[in-house]
């Protein structure tokens, strides 16, 4: 999940438009459309602190995607890593993050060599030793 998306969330949490949440934190509207906009600008990590408090999110989901968006003490959000969601953009990779994330070690490094053998044998390359 990326940046603006998270910050949209925050705000909706909130229930405040993006009007709203810009005379709450002090900016104008237009930076809080930047904020939430896929080519926009990122807020200032003062800003996005502010956001994250008022909002009752933790600030590492919001920054980065990491952990969870924690909307209240008993419920939770799910999300995956921002390092990670900028490469799956695939439903059938999102498949295999999934099923690599539900699976044990063992059964982890068996999908990556298994993975590792047919992408080197589709470009004509001896797979990795490990």
């Amino acid at each position: 999940m990326q940046a603006h998306v998270r910050i949209k969330m925050a705000r909706r949490h909130l229930k405040l438009s993006q009007n709203g949440l810009a005379e709450v934190i002090g900016v104008h509207r237009s930076a809080v459309s930047q904020w939430e906009s896929p080519l926009g600008k990122n807020p200032t990590l003062r800003n996005l602190r502010k956001l994250a408090e008022l909002s009752a999110v933790q600030f590492e989901w919001l920054a980065t995607g990491r952990g969870t968006m924690a909307l209240t003490r008993n419920e939770e959000l799910e999300c995956v890593a921002t390092a990670h969601a900028l490469l799956v953009d695939d439903p059938v990779e999102m498949r295999m993050v999934v099923a690599m994330r539900a699976a044990t070690i063992h059964a982890r490094m068996a999908l990556v060599e298994m993975a590792e053998e047919l992408a080197a044998s589709r470009v004509g390359r001896k797979p990795k030793q490990s």
